[in-house]
């Protein structure tokens, strides 16, 4: 698959040993339109195979259905060759409508409950809340998580889209192993106060969007149409004239990516690994093609020429549209 053997790093300075990039498995359950379970489930496999353990859910992605999909896949392997990072606290609607977030320690007990019967396991690796809960101190909610890894139902507490504050006052209640965020060529926000933050407190981050939803590959360059039930189709970055003008900056990254005869997809990768070692790429692949892809970005060398090439080639202040629709957006403490 690739000559590169997947190194591992420590998430952060008190979370687990995992691979240098994990694979994310929202995709497979419908939020970028029909997935396939037997190709989901051979992915995994695939991932796992590859020298990859951590996997990346939710348990509202699919109402539930990523978690027994991934409990399926993983029940004939080794517990503890698979690190489960799962996040919690989202509220939907049975049309798939958002109801918001609910970050209460008697809630979060219900959802980790229900999260360890579908994936079948007895703990998970990394708990977090999805959003901040706006009605719950920080501290309760982590507070409640410690209490669950005394108990040994949980082994490390994480966060996601959360600000610099935030993290602080988590952190003064229990040890964070990571902040998964968004963090892409194209999404550079956390660059300017909050990784310095998660670097003074040794916090990893375990980065999601590093393909910005297939902007960042060779998926959409030659035109896409995207379902109703596809999140693109309501994603501010693929509408219109912001497509266009975006796609303008992946042409510029495409050439590059040719005169080096990698894929779009693997330049971007390789750029979100030169970050640092404590930032960790988690990329949703929904085929084996993909994560062959992927895991081929593990070999591209890049020189510090090379890189400022790329970042001169795709601004990140050059990029249209925010990277959720606005009310989304309003539920991202990381963005505040």
């Amino acid at each position: 698959m690739t000559s590169a053997k997947i190194t591992t790093v420590q998430l952060g300075k008190t979370g687990p040993t995992v691979s240098r990039i994990g694979l994310g498995a929202m995709g497979m359950s419908g939020m970028y339109g029909a997935a396939d379970d037997a190709e989901s489930t051979a992915t995994i496999h695939a991932a796992i195979d590859s020298g990859v353990n951590l996997i990346d859910t939710g348990d509202f992605y699919g109402a539930g259905h990523n978690e027994l999909l991934i409990g399926k896949a993983i029940a004939e392997r080794a517990r503890e060759d698979v690190v489960l990072s799962v996040k919690f606290g989202a509220l939907r609607g049975p049309g798939g409508t958002w109801g918001g977030v609910d970050n209460r320690p008697e809630a979060l007990r219900n959802f980790l409950t229900y999260s360890l019967q579908r994936l079948g396991v007895d703990y998970l690796d990394i708990y977090r809340p999805a959003r901040l809960d706006p009605s719950v101190p920080i501290e309760d909610t982590i507070g409640a998580m410690a209490e669950l890894v005394e108990a040994g139902y949980i082994r490390h507490i994480g966060l996601s889209e959360v600000g610099a504050d935030t993290i602080r006052r988590a952190a003064a209640v229990h040890p964070i192993a990571d902040l998964q965020i968004e963090y892409s060529l194209i999404s550079r926000g956390i660059e300017a106060n909050i990784l310095p933050v998660t670097r003074e407190l040794g916090i990893g981050i375990t980065a999601y969007g590093v393909l910005s939803r297939g902007l960042l590959s060779d998926t959409v360059r030659g035109g896409a149409t995207f379902a109703p039930n596809d999140f693109r189709a309501h994603s501010p970055r693929f509408q219109g004239e912001n497509l266009s003008k975006n796609l303008q900056l992946v042409e510029a990254l495409a050439e590059i990516a040719a005169s080096k005869d990698v894929s779009v997809a693997q330049l971007a990768i390789a750029w979100a690994l030169t970050r640092g070692e404590d930032i960790v790429p988690v990329i949703g692949a929904r085929r084996r093609a993909r994560w062959t892809e992927t895991v081929g970005a593990l070999d591209i060398q890049l020189t510090a020429d090379e890189l400022s090439t790329i970042e001169a080639a795709v601004p990140a202040d050059q990029v249209a549209g925010d990277r959720y629709a606005a009310a989304q957006m309003a539920h991202l403490d990381s963005e505040h």
